[in-house]
């Protein structure tokens, strides 16, 4: 019998596996209260300004007015705010990065279960998930394991169609989501081409787990109280953020503290003698899609 991860998949393959876990941009779109057209064709071009094929000046003289005249105040306008850029060349501090070596990972979903737990996420939404695929029958099979944080890309086209401004590139390599500017558009879902954003209808596990709505999400470091109709982060898009929260007490994000086949690597990318620098230099290491010209901090290896 043969029960094993096909170690001679390519790149591409591993791309398509992740393909299927990207929602349907009409779906996403079909309960947001703005103009779904617009985040669509907003989302397709995003993507050609990350590859090089549209100007961003283009892009945003074709968008302008339409956003204007769809989100009106709200829409956030004019020149990058300081700490608000896509470019992680600025600053002194650590570039955050993460390795997942996919012949140590057992698909246990371990990662899935502790980032729930310590990111209290509601019912239908998971920050990390384990793609399989099976293929062959029994006895002779096999088995492949996609575990899917977000990438935290260094060209985020979620951050191109963000109307205002919620979502942006921290120094640090962390694209992260201000809740208290987010409207809930859900055009950057829309953008994301690994389907690593969600939007929170406001589900909640209270009746299953007493005291679940006692606490809300610790995201990026702020604490909400108790989680009730109406309150932030409840009707935005949320997401994983490596465990912003954990990283500023100094401690791992929770997948990779508790995966249990150590398949996963967390640390400095910008230190050339880290040990996830080292591995995403390694010929086994390759990046999801990376044709797109996203460049993933999330970095793989075969």
């Amino acid at each position: 019998m043969a029960i094993h991860s096909k170690s001679y998949l390519q790149p591409e393959d591993y791309s398509k596996l992740a393909d299927q876990f990207v929602p349907n941009s009409d779906k996403v779109l079909a309960t947001s209260p703005y103009d779904s057209e617009l985040g669509k064709n907003m989302a397709r071009d995003a993507r050609k300004v990350i590859n090089g094929k549209l100007k961003i000046e283009d892009f945003h003289r074709v968008y302008s007015a339409s956003l204007i005249k769809e989100f009106g105040d709200q829409y956030a306008s004019g020149p990058t705010e300081p700490g608000r850029n896509s470019s992680t060349s600025a600053g002194t501090g650590p570039k955050w990065g993460m390795v997942i070596d996919l012949k140590k990972c057992v698909g246990c979903d371990t990662c899935t279960v502790s980032c729930k737990a310590e990111n209290r996420t509601p019912p239908g939404m998971s920050y990390n998930v384990v793609l399989e695929t099976i293929k062959g029958d029994y006895p002779n099979f096999s088995i492949t394991n996609l575990p899917k944080p977000c990438m935290q890309c260094d060209n985020p086209p979620c951050v191109q169609v963000c109307p205002t401004r919620a979502t942006y590139k921290m120094e640090n390599g962390i694209v992260i989501i201000d809740n208290d500017r987010c409207i809930g558009c859900r055009y950057c879902m829309v953008a994301c081409p690994y389907g690593s954003r969600s939007y929170d209808f406001g589900n909640s596990y209270e009746q299953e787990m007493v005291g679940y709505n006692d606490v809300t999400s610790p995201e990026y470091g702020i604490e909400r109280g108790k989680r009730k109709k109406g309150a932030v982060p409840e009707e935005t898009v949320r997401k994983c953020s490596f465990c912003y929260h954990r990283l500023q007490r100094g401690e791992e994000p929770a997948c990779v503290e508790t995966c249990i086949g150590d398949a996963r690597y967390f640390g400095d990318m910008s230190d050339p003698n880290s040990v996830v620098s080292k591995l995403a230099a390694s010929p086994r290491a390759f990046r999801l899609k990376e044709e797109l010209g996203t460049k993933p901090r999330v970095v793989y290896l075969r």
